[in-house]
């Protein structure tokens, strides 16, 4: 099936969040897939999806480096929904090599260092878990960062060649925090001692009050932008069509 982005968007852009993850979830059959690392906002797509039971295929990526809290509301979701979340770890070699190499904190030596570590912790499975899809489902919100706040609940990841649905785009933080209330949704502990982005254990920390959303990831970084890899913007600008 061929279909172009823009199309895409005047098919969803009307719809609830739940609607249109059911849409898409037909029009993608077994080729639609979300990822969460199970922060607020993912818990609540995936209660949109399970909760619904959509055909939604839904994966994690485990680095290796989680906090234990992230891995009890993991659990807790599994038992929950009873449904099945499939899990994708880093390749081994190249931890191995890594690690080996440059030590167990590289990462807080050089920007480049970090966006090695998140290449080969995150992305590098991402692209495993989306390989042969269609669309990707994510959790970004525009008021999470500077660098969110132009995109549209409809992307083209042009690089991956995949469409990215992102249904929580628009919605401010108190309303994703109401939906966790009234639907009773798994949440991690966490969120409620200040850690507003949860990432890897020694990469996340809490923010302070007046602080920016981002602030609790990659703190020592005076003058990065605080993003991993897996959202950043491709270069291909002209390719409005799935491939």
């Amino acid at each position: 099936m061929e279909i172009k982005k823009d199309e895409l968007l005047n098919l969803v852009s009307d719809k609830k969040p739940e609607d249109a993850l059911r849409l898409l979830s037909e029009l993608f059959p077994g080729k639609i897939v979300f990822t969460t690392s199970f922060g607020v906002e993912d818990q609540v797509i995936t209660d949109m999806i399970f909760s619904n039971d959509l055909d939604i295929t839904v994966v994690t990526l485990d680095t290796g480096r989680l906090f234990k809290e992230t891995y009890k509301v993991f659990n807790k979701t599994l038992e929950r929904y009873n449904k099945k979340i499939k899990v994708y770890y880093p390749d081994t070699s190249s931890v191995e090599k890594m690690v080996s190499e440059k030590g167990p904190y590289s990462f807080y030596r050089s920007v480049e260092n970090r966006k090695e570590c998140c290449h080969i912790r995150k992305v590098e499975p991402l692209n495993r878990a989306l390989r042969g899809m269609q669309c990707w489902i994510t959790g970004i919100r525009a008021t999470q960062s500077s660098s969110r706040d132009d995109l549209n609940i409809i992307e083209t990841d042009k690089d991956r060649g995949i469409f990215k649905y992102n249904p929580l785009l628009n919605w401010d933080l108190p309303e994703v925090e109401e939906y966790i209330k009234v639907k009773n949704v798994p949440c991690n502990i966490l969120h409620d001692k200040g850690f507003v982005s949860i990432g890897c254990e020694p990469c996340t920390r809490a923010i302070r009050p007046g602080e920016d959303f981002r602030a609790g990831r990659w703190w020592w970084e005076s003058n990065s932008s605080k993003e991993c890899g897996l959202h950043e913007p491709t270069n291909n600008k002209n390719k409005d069509q799935l491939i």
